[in-house]
């Protein structure tokens, strides 16, 4: 069957569930950064101790985990779209209530709600989007999802400046008598409940339909993408790409059927998913604020270095999206690594020549702009590649059959990874200190790329269909 490129296909249909299924990864963005500009506020309000910061900065990294991990299989059960409606009704509850927390356990727990809005969204956006749009475009338009993400972040970056702006600093009050910290946390709502309405516009997953048995709806669905000539056809390599037995998925199907081990191409997912946090790229999404603050910089310097990294992000992403589908995903991957290494090995090479003054952290003026920069190259490194990359293969390289199996326990070790590198940073960057901490990043980006050079095969142009475990 020929594969239909993009310009053959209902372009304005398949924007719109572009559209609308990644502004779940805004809101992956904006619920993970927002956090970033807030922790003056918490440790005040809940008189926090560097360890209570961390769990308090992590919390969302448990519900993230559970939320993925539940949600690949929860979507192979009552489909893709409800679950990110229930995601999106999961970000407004979690908005509302950390906002109005009175008491770290109760903003913890409204974190871990939100947490298992943005495991689901982080994972069923990109799969979803894999499962509608022809492969042709696959690749460039899965990565509008780390666009997106980016987007969310920068969005909650600028979000938290102007309101610490407005108020004079993060803990000043606003409307209603309210500090600026707790503003940046309700503001969520907006986008949360503009997600949940748009989702009602777009149809469920042509692929999902056909495992559920609904032939004749997947039918309808991909008449609108593809065309009614290739409709039936599309339906018939879908089905017969289900396992023979057409039998309900289950994590089982992760296992090689004649050596009972777990399946080399599920080994790949995890090691993606995994390499993707071992590199440290969130401890710059959460607590990038404190650590410009801990080496000299202002609280509103520093709020201005994060909406300058997520610029420059969301510009690598174009990048991306530009060469994704034209040189691959593995190359990006390897160029990204290599990158990565060198960029963090310069910021552990800066933060060993600082010294501690008044109990923080000072650099020569010299020294901090090039860590400044080499923080920003690692941005860039990273979001041109194990950003989006990492998400549009995990949302395409399964085989049919597995892919909500495989999605949750990849899904679910990308957040455990997260939650243990996040709420480890603080703990170690006051013991082992800047220097080890980030080195430890380094030699992960360094062994991520001979990781991919083995383990990872190629997928630019390639049906789902046709994906094999």
């Amino acid at each position: 069957m020929a594969t239909k490129t993009i310009d053959q296909v209902n372009v304005a249909f398949i924007a719109l569930i572009v559209a609308v299924a990644t502004i779940g990864g805004f809101m992956f963005g904006y619920d993970s950064g927002v956090i970033n500009g807030t922790q003056a506020g918490l440790e005040k309000a809940f008189n926090l101790s560097t360890l209570g910061t961390g769990f308090n900065v992590g919390a969302i990294l448990l519900g993230c985990a559970a939320g993925a991990f539940i949600a690949g299989r929860l979507a192979d059960r009552i489909g893709r779209r409800t679950v990110m409606k229930i995601a999106a009704f999961l970000f407004i509850i979690s908005a509302l209530c950390a906002g109005a927390a009175t008491s770290s356990l109760m903003f913890i727990l409204a974190r871990i709600v939100g947490g298992l809005g943005v495991g689901a969204a982080s994972i069923l956006a990109p799969v979803y989007i894999s499962e509608v749009v022809p492969a042709a475009a696959r690749g460039r338009l899965s990565s509008v999802q780390q666009i997106m993400i980016i987007t969310g972040l920068t969005g909650a970056f600028v979000a938290n400046y102007v309101l610490a702006h407005s108020a004079g600093g993060s803990l000043g009050t606003l409307w209603f008598d309210q500090p600026a910290w707790r503003w940046m946390f309700w503001l969520q709502v907006i986008p949360a409940t503009i997600y949940f309405v748009t989702l009602l516009l777009i149809p469920e997953s042509p692929r999902y339909l056909v495992l559920k048995g609904r032939d004749a709806e997947a039918e309808v669905v991909l008449a609108r993408l593809l065309g009614p000539e290739e409709a039936p056809h599309k339906v018939a390599a879908i089905r017969s790409s289900l396992a023979t037995d057409h039998h309900r998925p289950s994590f089982s199907d992760l296992l090689d059927k004649t050596t009972g081990k777990i399946r080399p191409i599920v080994w790949a997912g995890i090691g993606l998913a995994v390499f993707q946090q071992l590199v440290g790229i969130n401890i710059v999404f959460y607590y990038g604020s404190v650590l410009w603050q801990s080496v000299g910089f202002s609280e509103n310097d520093a709020l201005k270095i994060n909406i300058l990294s997520g610029s420059l992000s969301i510009i690598a992403c174009l990048f991306a999206i530009l060469v994704i589908d034209k040189i691959g995903r593995k190359p990006l991957l390897l160029v990204g690594s290599a990158g990565m290494t060198v960029a963090l090995t310069i910021l552990a090479v800066c933060f060993s020549t600082a010294i501690t003054t008044g109990g923080a952290l000072k650099m020569s003026d010299q020294t901090g702009l090039i860590a400044l920069v080499a923080a920003n190259a690692y941005v860039v490194f990273f979001n041109l590649s194990w950003g989006p990359v990492m998400w549009v293969m995990l949302g395409e390289m399964f085989p049919n059959q597995m892919r909500g199996s495989a999605l949750a326990v990849s899904g679910l070790a990308q957040w455990m990874t997260n939650l243990a590198i996040s709420v480890s940073f603080p703990s170690l960057a006051a013991g082992v200190g800047l220097p080890l901490t980030y080195g430890f990043y380094a030699a992960s980006a360094l062994i991520s790329f001979f990781f991919v050079r083995a383990l990872i095969k190629e997928t630019r142009g390639r049906e789902l269909e046709d994906m094999v475990g």
